[in-house]
């Protein structure tokens, strides 16, 4: 209250009454409580569980602030017509503020200009929509606060992933020719495409590790798309010297890996570390020889390579007291294309929720930035491989990803069944393996590491399902 001696100051806070406890906001002014707003539309889809928390609160009255009728609300109480919005427009307020913690997916800004635009027609007034900037665990808040119109337009933005001060005059709120001024220079547009996402990760990977307390991070850098790519995130994100990478080929990696490796650390400047793994894995299999007797390699002599290397990335990470980083992406997680205890290992996954296709572009977008690229050509050009069997490749087990993400998309962001992605143009058995290695999949999924959601739908809170249920597509088990 002290702070607001000044000026009148909206904050959110956890309000109680006796009905329990409630999502509010307070508007301060005079070093006092001027007025108390408790939310009224409580999500509880997706990422949202306010419900199992809150209590809805009831419509309240506009509040005059100096000569201005206001009206508070809190996030979602825009994103449908109704309260508190109609009230206030019955009153006659010229101003609605709108405070937010509204995390990031891709195409949000579009949706929330959208909503608020449609909130200032209906209601005739200006709205100033305020979010949250930051990552929290898997969500990011963007930032992209913004004023806009009573005609919907927007008039003034504010900087998205970053925090930001705008400074908005509105002019004339009793009159007839309504205009805002803003002091200081106009923002940039925000970005788009792969910028956008970019951004994001980058932001909640920094969130992530700095406020959870590590000074670096600990990686397997393997030659391949997904490794090398978080590696650049990584640098960009916390710094080079923050990031440390380990090498770690076997007898099935190829020399082009681990040159191409040793490249994106040189090109980076982050440490990188070689540790061959071959008399470990022939150690593992002397030791298992016994039991393994008679049988044809295969997953299991691939995934103990995985498991070694989770293992050795974990010890670094206990003796120098890094964040190991898994680097699996959306598709792996989504098929299952991944080892537990292996790949899997970290404390963070951030590109957890991005799918290969875009890993590529994301890259390429990367690599066109200033400077020199970070990622050899080599790197985004050559199959993609686990290198864990001799000329082993990533489609001998999976479709090729331009073919499998629109499929994975439809089914985990769309909730299309099988027969509508047939419809759509796919091909029946393709789908039919892709949605049943989807479900066999969700055991490995719930334990995996948290990671940044950047799609509407992201694996984690965005889609709870039963591990255990009596349904399978076609009756297999799968492989760990």
């Amino acid at each position: 209250r002290r702070t607001a001696a000044g000026c009148a100051v909206i904050v959110g806070f956890v309000d109680r009454s006796e009905r329990g406890i409630h999502n509010a906001a307070a508007l301060l002014a005079g070093g006092a409580v001027v007025a108390t707003y408790r939310k009224i539309k409580l999500p509880n889809y997706g990422v949202f569980d306010e419900r199992r928390y809150f209590e809805p609160g009831r419509v309240g009255r506009a509040v005059e602030v100096g000569r201005t009728l206001v009206g508070l609300s809190v996030c979602e109480d825009a994103w449908a017509p109704g309260p508190p919005f109609d009230t206030y427009a019955a009153e006659g307020a010229r101003l609605i503020v709108n405070i937010n913690g509204s995390p990031y997916h891709r195409g949000k800004t579009s949706e929330r200009l959208d909503v608020v635009g449609a909130r200032a027609r209906e209601t005739r007034a200006w709205i100033a929509y305020v979010n949250a900037v930051g990552g929290q665990d898997e969500l990011v808040f963007d930032g992209g606060s913004m004023l806009v119109a009573p005609t919907g337009e927007l008039v003034h933005r504010a900087t998205m992933f970053t925090e930001d001060l705008l400074v908005v005059e509105l002019q004339d709120l009793r009159g007839g020719g309504t205009w805002a001024v803003a002091a200081g220079p106009e923002r940039a547009p925000w970005p788009e495409g792969p910028e956008e996402v970019y951004r994001a990760l980058a932001l909640g990977l920094r969130d992530y590790v700095r406020k959870n307390g590590f000074h670096e991070v600990v990686l397997g850098l393997s030659g391949g798309i997904d490794s090398a790519f978080t590696a650049v995130l990584a640098a960009d994100a916390l710094g080079p010297s923050a990031v440390h990478a380990l090498a770690m080929p076997s007898r099935y990696s190829s020399p082009e890996s681990l040159e191409d490796a040793a490249e994106v650390a040189r090109r980076l400047g982050i440490r990188l570390d070689v540790i061959p793994i071959e008399e470990t894995f022939a150690a593992y299999l002397r030791a298992l020889e016994p039991l393994f007797a008679g049988t044809e390699p295969g997953v299991a002599e691939e995934n103990i390579q995985a498991r070694i290397r989770g293992n050795l990335l974990m010890a670094v990470s206990n003796k120098r007291g890094g964040l190991v980083l898994a680097t699996g992406n959306k598709s792996e997680y989504a098929v299952g294309y991944s080892t537990l205890y292996g790949d899997m290992a970290g404390g963070f996954a951030p590109i957890k929720d991005v799918p290969k296709t875009l890993v590529y572009e994301l890259a390429r977008w990367r690599n066109a930035r200033d400077g020199t690229p970070p990622i050899p050509e080599r790197v985004l050009t050559k199959p993609p491989s686990a290198e864990l069997r001799p000329n082993q490749r990533d489609t001998d087990a999976l479709p090729p990803y331009e073919v499998l993400d629109p499929i994975i998309e439809a089914y985990v962001e769309h909730d299309r069944g099988p027969e509508e992605i047939v419809a759509a143009g796919h091909d029946p058995a393709t789908v039919a393996r892709v949605v049943a290695m989807i479900d066999r999949a969700e055991y490995k999924r719930r334990q995996a590491a948290p990671g940044i959601k950047i799609t509407p739908r992201a694996f984690g809170k965005d889609r709870r399902m039963p591990i255990t249920n009596r349904y399978r597509r076609d009756g297999r088990s799968a492989a760990q």
